[in-house]
């Protein structure tokens, strides 16, 4: 009889309370659940415990949860949910950049969060991943000597793809652009997945935000104003990652008004 491995979860909460309150919900979740009030407590635990999730208060004593989420991000790629007293815009997106994959507003509903955070766990992990955060150097304008012709959307494999010199391979979960590697969040890997699986086929900021719950998000299919924002957000960054001119694309295309696709396939001459 095979058991499965349990799962790790950090809680970093000043609120007796609500920290309380998580650490029982996670705990009936199946969650092994380590909890601390301390910012600076908090990144310690994440990187002894090695969680899977991680629910994180903006508003700590010590120092603020951008700064532990930016910290955390040094050395995990765990699932950060990030807890707002507040669904602030300006708190919800320096959130966002500062490496969370999700957020809530407190008072949240305890269906909710162990709802985002199953959705969450049920993408895939792939094989061992960089630094989340670690962002590699950005591409240089042209290959000093370049070879043959670059032909987009050459497909290597069903789970790998390519596109304008961008390879995806989602066994590993790793980016390469020209011969560099690109570290990714989840969130961004899991995005730029779903778009090279699209193609040039539109897709709307609700409908990947949906996609990101997996399908199953059992609370609600509604879509909010601060969740589209977040994807938003979330292309940024991967553009800034990749270098990409959000004026003459290489990757992903903005469609104003809808939402995303990739750019043109691009045939390089001779």
């Amino acid at each position: 009889m095979t058991t499965e491995p349990i799962r790790t979860a950090v809680v970093i909460e000043d609120d007796p309370d609500i920290r309380g309150l998580i650490t029982t919900i996670l705990t009936q979740a199946g969650f092994a659940v380590a909890s601390s009030p301390s910012g600076i407590e908090g990144v310690e635990l994440v990187r002894t415990e090695r969680p899977s999730i991680v629910t994180l208060d903006i508003g700590l004593l010590d120092i603020d949860g951008l700064e532990v989420a930016r910290r955390i991000r040094l050395f995990s790629d765990c699932y950060i949910v990030m807890l707002t007293a507040q669904a602030d815009e300006v708190d919800v997106l320096f959130g966002l950049e500062s490496g969370a994959d999700d957020y809530l507003a407190k008072p949240f509903r305890p269906r909710e969060l162990r709802a985002r955070i199953e959705a969450m766990l049920r993408r895939p992990r792939g094989g061992a991943a960089a630094p989340a955060e670690a962002v590699a150097p950005a591409p240089s304008a042209a290959p000093a000597e370049p070879a043959a012709p670059i032909v987009a959307e050459a497909p290597v494999s069903d789970r790998v793809s390519s596109h304008n010199g961008l390879i995806l391979d989602r066994d590993t979960r790793t980016v390469e652009c020209r011969g560099l590697t690109i570290a990714l969040t989840r969130t961004e890997f899991d995005l730029l997945a779903s778009l090279l699986a699209s193609g040039r086929r539109v897709r709307s900021k609700a409908d990947l935000v949906r996609e990101l719950r997996s399908g199953e998000y059992v609370v609600s299919d509604y879509v909010s104003e601060s969740e589209e924002r977040s994807i938003e957000v979330h292309f940024g960054n991967l553009r800034r990652k990749l270098g990409d001119d959000v004026r003459q694309p290489e990757w992903v295309e903005t469609v104003r008004g809808v939402g995303y696709r990739m750019a043109p396939a691009r045939v390089d001459a001779v």
